[in-house]
């Protein structure tokens, strides 16, 4: 693994776009620019910022620059079996820490070891002015009051361009195997409510195409007293299923209509609204193929109490991001006026006026 600290050279970088009021556009391993609106701007390239900067297995913490490689980190958590507790999603082997921390997405196993915000401990990072300024700690106990680091979960380096992160980890499982039922989505969300209630060793639950998939983490006891509470087959390990959810190469995810991710309660029933469904995070992420316009689709997730967001292959007319309430987008305006007074960084990736 390559150590290059670059964090002088893209503090000037920062420093001078903000003397000439000139936009910035941050990119890592460019894996996930399809992610949120294009933004005009200066290339600012991260991905030469490299290396890990400490690592304490004993301590379950890690920090490190935000250009390293995913696949880098968790080979080296391999070797002492440990790994990112969020699963971060990949889509391509050059997919960054700073950039899974950016878009503060989670794979399968969000809603049973955590979000990307739950792992953060602290991040540095070179905010709109060209300071460096650092957040956190690499302890697992922040009473510091209001958590700078974790608003850079998903807030797509609209705040502050990453330079390093310190963030927690957790030992992987003894054994990791997967069950699969034939199911209606109906009675998929109802299973997995009354399973998410019980003690039982889930840290996957999927549904897709009237077949659920569970993936069951812990010692091969405990897995397989879990089998018989749960029945039916057992795929033994099936790591391809849950790897091809996670990074989007499942075929579901290869469709050319609009994409779009509905962040609901769990236990909502199926939504009335046409498309092909993915069902994940036990009910809570449901992923939705279709070409229903944006209007419909938001309107009918509201009413549930949920959000929608237009994940890839949508139209530049359409707003990305479930539009915010005006006393949200206000405390947005705030923060980012506190942090990027110029609005140089990545100015309307999220939204516009951001």
């Amino acid at each position: 693994m390559i150590q290059q600290d670059l964090t002088e050279p893209l503090r000037e970088r920062i420093a001078g776009a903000c003397a000439d009021k000139t936009p910035v556009s941050i990119r890592g391993g460019n894996s996930k620019s399809f992610y949120g609106h294009p933004c005009e701007g200066e290339s600012v390239d991260v991905s030469q910022h490299t290396g890990v900067l400490e690592y304490e297995p004993s301590e379950l913490v890690i920090q490190a620059r935000a250009g390293t490689a995913l696949t880098d980190i968790e080979k080296l958590l391999d070797q002492h079996r440990q790994m990112l507790a969020f699963d971060p999603p990949h889509f391509s082997p050059k997919g960054t820490l700073g950039g899974a921390v950016a878009t503060g997405l989670a794979g399968p196993g969000r809603p049973f070891t955590g979000s990307v915000r739950d792992s953060i401990l602290g991040v540095g990072l070179i905010n709109g002015r060209g300071e460096i300024l650092n957040f956190g700690g690499q302890v697992m106990k922040n009473v510091a009051g209001y958590d700078v680091s974790r608003l850079m979960a998903g807030a797509l380096g609209t705040l502050g361009l990453l330079t390093d992160v310190s963030l927690k980890v957790l030992p992987k499982p003894a054994s990791v195997y997967t069950l699969q039922q034939l199911c209606s989505q109906q009675d998929a969300i109802l299973r997995f409510s009354e399973w998410m209630a019980k003690p039982l060793p889930l840290s996957a639950a999927c549904w897709f195409d009237d077949h659920l998939y569970l993936r069951l983490s812990g010692t091969e006891t405990g897995i397989r007293q879990a089998q018989h509470q749960l029945g039916d087959k057992l795929l033994e390990q099936a790591p391809d299923w849950w790897t091809s959810i996670r990074d989007h190469r499942h075929d579901f995810f290869q469709r050319q209509s609009p994409l779009w991710r509905l962040s609901v309660p769990p236990a909502t029933p199926p939504l009335a609204i046409h498309g092909e469904w993915l069902i994940d995070w036990a009910g809570g992420q449901r992923w939705l193929s279709s070409a229903e316009s944006a209007e419909t689709v938001r309107r009918i997730t509201a009413s549930v109490g949920g959000h929608a967001t237009l994940f890839r292959n949508g139209d530049q007319t359409t707003d990305v991001f479930h539009p915010l309430p005006a006393p949200l987008f206000s405390l947005h305006r705030r923060l980012k006026q506190a942090l990027d007074p110029k609005g140089i960084l990545n100015p309307g990736r999220m939204y516009k006026g951001l």
